[in-house]
């Protein structure tokens, strides 16, 4: 019977319908397998289930040459060595557009809870600190009217411009490629970087993260963006220089931001976490019981039809 591991904990609904075909393996433990274990013991199976907590380099895929598909349980793969991938010819597959409506709603309840200083609001309440109404407490921003910056036109920043409609917001985004059907489908402008960082209210981004996207957000860029700006991350840390963004928010030099993924993840910044005008989330952007269900159930048949001889659904090399 051929073997499949599978590197962390994911939902039942994949594993058992691994289980029905082949001897399953998964690494219940709560600690992600260190370089040592995935060199060790990823030679032993036919398939792996990865995660983006595995940093698979080319001396992890060079030491299982039986292993046949590696499935990331993730849209993003830039935790695994691709080029190697594709030299060794090993398969690997990712969990693309099952998760985009789910990471767009946490992009956008980071945007409610920046603007109306949600987080501020309960922790006061909570702590006893709410005495009466008053006129000035917790002033926010108002999000209706305002300019919407997407940053990256791919299924997430799709299904995050879809939820704008009911806002009336001006529509801006910037993608490597000009994307027609999407300035038609959402009313939305094409514009480029700078223009769009100097005039969004919010800016929220939806990019991958690869050498041309890393930091894609610095120092030059924040100084762009408007006192008032919130910038939203819900695709990958690395992506915002962390240094130059806490600069700027300890300097007011924007309104604030909310980020649910960070450069050295899940290593938190101190002084992010004192910021009140920052809001934190521990990487949960796809976390909804019925996406991670419909994630496991994709490694799942990405594994079985690749273990079984049939083309992967999401494949990532070929």
């Amino acid at each position: 019977m051929k073997k499949v591991l599978i590197t962390d904990l994911i939902p039942e609904i994949g594993v058992n319908l691994l289980k029905e075909h082949y001897d399953v393996t998964m690494n219940s433990s709560g600690h992600c397998m260190t370089k040592e274990d995935m060199i060790e013991t990823f030679n032993n199976y036919d398939g792996i289930v990865t995660s983006l907590t595995n940093p698979i380099d080319e001396d992890v895929i060079n030491a299982c040459p039986n292993v046949k598909i590696m499935a990331n349980y993730a849209v993003g793969y830039n935790n695994i060595d691709i080029e190697a991938a594709i030299k060794r010819s090993l398969i690997v597959t990712n969990t693309p557009d099952v998760l985009s409506d789910t990471t767009a709603e946490t992009a956008w309840s980071l945007l409610f809870a920046v603007s109306r200083r949600i987080v501020e609001a309960d922790r006061y309440v909570r702590n006893g600190d709410w005495k009466r109404f008053s006129a000035n407490l917790f002033l926010g921003r108002d999000i209706f009217n305002k300019t919407l910056g997407i940053v990256g036109a791919g299924s997430i920043g799709r299904r995050f411009a879809e939820k704008a409609r009911g806002y009336h917001m001006t529509l801006l985004y910037y993608n490597r490629n000009r994307d027609l059907e999407f300035e038609k489908q959402y009313n939305a402008t094409y514009v480029g970087m700078d223009d769009l960082l100097s005039e969004s209210d919010f800016i929220s981004l939806h990019v991958p993260l690869n050498e041309e996207t890393h930091h894609l957000i610095g120092e030059e860029e924040i100084s762009l963006m408007k006192e008032s700006a919130i910038l939203i991350n819900t695709s990958r840390g690395p992506v915002i220089d962390e240094d130059a963004l806490i600069k700027a928010l300890q300097e007011k030099r924007i309104y604030g931001a909310g980020l649910d993924v960070f450069e050295n993840e899940p290593q938190v910044p101190e002084a992010l976490i004192t910021m009140d005008n920052v809001v934190l989330l521990p990487h949960i952007g796809s976390s909804s019981t019925e996406t991670r269900d419909r994630m496991s159930e994709l490694v799942a048949h990405n594994i079985i039809n690749v273990l079984e001889g049939r083309t992967p659904i999401t494949p990532v090399t070929v």
